[in-house]
């Protein structure tokens, strides 16, 4: 076993980053806590959930928290098996994407409905439903890793009530992608290289840049065929 450990267990303060959050949102302290066993694979599994497919989990710490399973789960401080650990963390990534899209899909039309208003447009939902329609997949797999973005844009998506069939597979790519691709990240360089252990505000941040490089560079493709045009 690694030398690391959490922070709440040897007394040692979280990562510079971390230590302006609150405990409750610090994935090391959250997931750290080897007294509860398993429970704290279902609490990371419920605030994943809770992140993709509640409103209120915009704030929550989707990344981070993944990437510091994986490297818990490497060092033995998460009493799970890396795959079980993965799958579940899919399936909460994928559910919450869908309760996300149903609860667009209903409450939307309910919404949009109403007489235009200086927010609420219909030519709003006509737009989202055509550009989710040609772009729908991509935008979904990309949205998996912007923190916030990820939590709103099944909503949208329901709202504009893109086909199911096409949101079903696509949730399922970013699912995988996103919950499993950064969760066996954090596994992989967990117990390999000890830098990581000790400087995990450096690789949260390089998480979150990384994140949102695709969208500026689709960004970038829209305004510059704008300018051909």
């Amino acid at each position: 076993m690694s030398d690391f450990a959490a922070p709440a267990l040897l007394g040692h303060g979280p990562a510079p980053m971390l230590s302006i959050l609150p405990d409750w949102l610090d994935p090391v302290t959250i997931l750290g806590n080897e007294a509860i066993g398993f429970w704290v694979v279902i609490i990371a599994c419920a605030i994943i959930f809770a992140e993709t497919g509640l409103l209120v989990g915009f704030f929550l710490p989707g990344d981070s928290l993944l990437f510091t399973a994986g490297l818990l789960t490497s060092t033995g401080h998460m009493p799970v098996n890396i795959w079980l650990l993965v799958g579940m963390l899919i399936v909460c990534a994928f559910v919450g994407n869908q309760v996300g899209y149903v609860i667009g899909a209903k409450a939307g039309p309910a919404i949009f409905n109403k007489p235009d208003s200086r927010l609420f447009k219909k030519d709003h939902v006509e737009h989202a439903h055509a550009f989710f329609e040609k772009h729908g997949g991509k935008a979904l797999v990309l949205a998996r890793f912007v923190p916030i973005v990820r939590t709103f844009v099944p909503v949208i998506v329901g709202v504009a009530r893109m086909n199911m069939r096409h949101f079903v597979i696509f949730n399922a790519i970013g699912a995988i992608l996103w919950a499993g691709g950064v969760t066996t990240l954090g596994y992989i360089l967990g117990d390999r290289f000890p830098w990581v252990q000790k400087n995990l505000d450096i690789i949260f941040i390089v998480i979150v840049l990384l994140s949102v490089i695709p969208i500026f560079i689709e960004l970038a493709k829209a305004f510059l065929s704008r300018k051909k045009v």
